[in-house]
């Protein structure tokens, strides 16, 4: 099969594009900085220079390709406009010019986010009505609308995971780790809160299996929609403890007025817009970390994909710590 992988130089995309190589397809990687790509490189992925928010690259990138796996997108920005512009626009443009090539198969790579929080004792589901909470979250579902409004035209599904784990990851375990390497984590709030995590390993097996056997979304409901999730609720003292396990380390977990949490935020965001540089901790993602749960079921991709994930948390933290410090980054 012939691929064509966007944000294939970011933590999820260079790893589905090693996977797809691996088993012979061929794979094409749109990247905006080709001096960012070394690695896509020398994996033997064919680098085409292209932005998402520009349609005119993208004309030699996708009309002989098999598969479209859309990963490109922001996660932080200064402005509502900029999440809107990348992930949602950018999206309308990459469909259409799927659509218009006539026989390509798209996949989406949302975001929990876009779905919005869980209940405590209760995991989202395809079915129900998404509620995102933030900006981010709200670009996302955007994104997926407009990925929508082809689906006449175009077989195209969405993933949803939640938080993704693993080796090449830029934002999650680079911070857990900073912490859990002092023995000391802090706990926004002081009530229990609920995750659900996925290890990259396993989303990207999700992708592949969504891009081959997925059914494909229509104008409204939850068909080709997938959550993507290792069917384990964690508590944040329970990753911040796999954290500290998988490092050798000892400590504590600290909780913490979220009144501070939200000083902090507040303080970051303001130097983000002194600075010009958008920071992971921020009001907006406030809105995402106030809430009490986040837990989605993958029990439609099982059903419908035969999908199951296969990386057990405490050894995906283990192969994750072997990572960073075979590169000297823990």
């Amino acid at each position: 099969m012939r691929w064509l992988v966007t944000g294939a130089t970011g933590f999820i995309g260079t790893t589905l594009v090693e996977r797809l190589l691996a088993r012979g397809d061929e794979v094409r990687a749109l990247v905006r900085d080709p001096g960012r790509a070394s690695e896509l490189r020398t994996m033997g992925a064919e680098l085409v220079h292209g932005d998402v928010a520009r349609p005119e690259s993208l004309s030699n990138a996708v009309p002989d390709v098999d598969v479209v796996v859309h990963l490109a997108g922001l996660v932080k920005a200064l402005t509502r406009e900029e999440l809107f512009a990348v992930n949602a626009e950018g999206t309308r443009t990459l469909a259409g010019v799927a659509a218009r090539s006539g026989r390509t198969k798209f996949v989406l790579v949302s975001s929990l986010a876009a779905a919005g929080p869980s209940t405590p004792g209760r995991r989202r589901l395809e079915t129900d009505r998404p509620a995102p909470v933030s900006m981010y979250g709200q670009s996302k579902l955007a994104a997926e609308d407009a990925l929508r409004s082809f689906a006449p035209e175009l077989h195209a599904s969405i993933v949803r995971p939640p938080i993704v784990y693993g080796p090449r990851d830029k934002e999650f375990l680079p911070s857990l780790f900073r912490l859990a390497r002092t023995g000391v984590i802090a706990k926004s709030g002081l009530g229990e809160k609920h995750y659900s995590l996925i290890h990259v390993d396993d989303l990207v097996a999700m992708i592949i299996d969504v891009a081959e056997r997925g059914a494909r979304v229509d104008e409204a409901g939850s068909s080709g929609v997938y959550f993507c999730a290792d069917g384990v609720d964690y508590t944040w003292e329970a990753l911040a403890r796999g954290a500290m396990t998988a490092l050798g380390r000892r400590g504590t977990v600290i909780p913490v007025p979220e009144v501070i949490t939200w000083i902090a935020a507040g303080a970051s965001s303001a130097a983000a817009r002194l600075t010009g540089r958008p920071a992971i901790l921020s009001l907006d993602k406030m809105m995402e970390i106030r809430e009490p749960a986040w837990t989605c079921s993958s029990d439609k991709a099982r059903r419908e994909l035969g999908w199951k994930p296969t990386v057990p948390f405490a050894e995906g933290m283990r192969n994750s710590v072997r990572w960073f410090r075979e590169r000297g980054l823990v």
